[in-house]
């Protein structure tokens, strides 16, 4: 099994727990270190909860790269679910210590951090992969397969929205922890859109596979007191003629995790819905609309590929979460053992950079009052 270390992720956090289910659904990975919190109380009952040895939990994320490293059976790869502003040089001193990375998203707060790690990444010689989780979903990669065989035929328009209502009050200001941070822009980056509206960006990125060529972007704040956008809307450009339109709202009520994408392409349209991950609909032009289910009829090898279990039997966030933490384990065995990873596929270093730029383009645009802004070169 590979040996994971975990650097966030303690008492109280959400993503933490979500990424060792993850990480432990298929037996690849077995969690022996951590850096729970930056307080160390917190971070030694944490590491206690789990059962870890009490020598292998640290409160300093440095300390523990440093003793990992100088150790024989040292952890060979990270997990990093800190808040955003955390991410970089928690990476950075794994890096250096020559310790593989499994980062959340966004990457960074900032494009020049970015370029640092994936240039200190190859430096290296290291795997730097990034959580966008909804790209491992079975049906989001037979859309993804669907688009690249061309059976949707030229690609004209992509829609993608992420809509969530759990900050749709000053949740913040009642001290809940994940509101905090997430709606501070010194710890997050960027409100709604460095949260979900990264998750839509990958998500249409996956499927659509043309390099996004410009953009023109409306972010919102609409709780007062709020110093962070709520609300952004993004118009579309794509390389390859593609047009297209992304929201993400954190004030939408009745919608509590409702990521969606509809492609449309010359000779038929596909939608997927999140909420309703099993199911992907495709509407050949002229014909009526069928309904592809995941490990089903018609379904594509590179779908088939991430289902545990036969048609019919309900998989969600936890097993795609898993199913990416699975690739990149095929990945980081093929590195130790000298084997073939085969046709396993996870977003890396250079997808997080590009959603980095994502988010500093909306950013410019909308402090542009709505000029369309071409994505830097990456």
């Amino acid at each position: 099994m590979i040996r994971l270390g975990m650097v966030g992720g303690g008492e109280g956090a959400f993503i933490g727990a979500v990424h060792r289910h993850a990480a432990a659904l298929d037996h690849r990975y077995r969690l022996v270190a951590g850096a729970f919190s930056s307080n160390a109380d917190t971070s030694r009952r944490s590491g206690a909860a789990l059962g870890l040895d009490p020598d292998r939990v640290h409160a300093d994320y440095a300390d523990m790269a440093r003793a990992e490293a100088a150790r024989d059976d040292g952890i060979e790869v990270v997990s990093i679910v800190t808040p955003n502003h955390m991410h970089a040089p928690v990476a950075r001193a794994f890096l250096e210590a020559g310790i593989h990375v499994i980062c959340d998203k966004p990457v960074t707060t900032n494009s020049d951090d970015a370029r640092a790690l994936q240039a200190l990444a190859a430096e290296k010689g290291l795997i730097f992969a990034v959580t966008h989780n909804y790209s491992a979903y079975p049906m989001v990669r037979q859309a993804r397969a669907m688009v690249q065989v061309g059976q949707l035929g030229d690609i004209r328009v992509v829609q993608v929205e992420y809509a969530q209502d759990w900050l749709a009050e000053p949740l913040e200001q009642t001290g809940q922890k994940q509101a905090a941070w997430r709606t501070d822009p010194a710890r997050a980056g960027g409100g709604a859109i460095g949260d979900i509206g990264s998750h839509a960006w990958h998500l249409a990125d996956t499927i659509v596979g043309q390099p996004l060529e410009s953009l023109c972007a409306q972010l919102n704040t609409f709780v007062p007191g709020r110093a962070i956008d709520d609300d952004v809307q993004v118009m579309l450009r794509y390389a390859g003629g593609a047009r297209g339109m992304l929201w993400a709202s954190q004030v939408a009520p009745g919608h509590a995790n409702d990521l969606r994408i509809r492609v449309f392409g010359s000779r038929g349209g596909i939608e997927w819905r999140q909420q309703q991950p099993n199911e992907l609909l495709y509407t050949p032009l002229g014909e009526p609309t069928r309904i592809l289910e995941r490990n089903g009829p018609g379904t594509h090898p590179a779908a088939r590929r991430l289902s545990r279990v036969p048609a019919g039997h309900t998989e969600g966030y936890i097993d795609a979460f898993a199913a990416l933490y699975t690739e990149v384990a095929r990945h980081l065995l093929a590195r130790r053992d000298g084997s073939d990873p085969g046709e396993a596929w996870f977003p890396t270093i250079a997808d997080g950079l590009r959603g980095v730029l994502f988010i500093e383009t909306v950013q410019a645009s909308s402090c542009e009052g709505g000029a369309w802004v071409p994505l830097p070169a990456h």
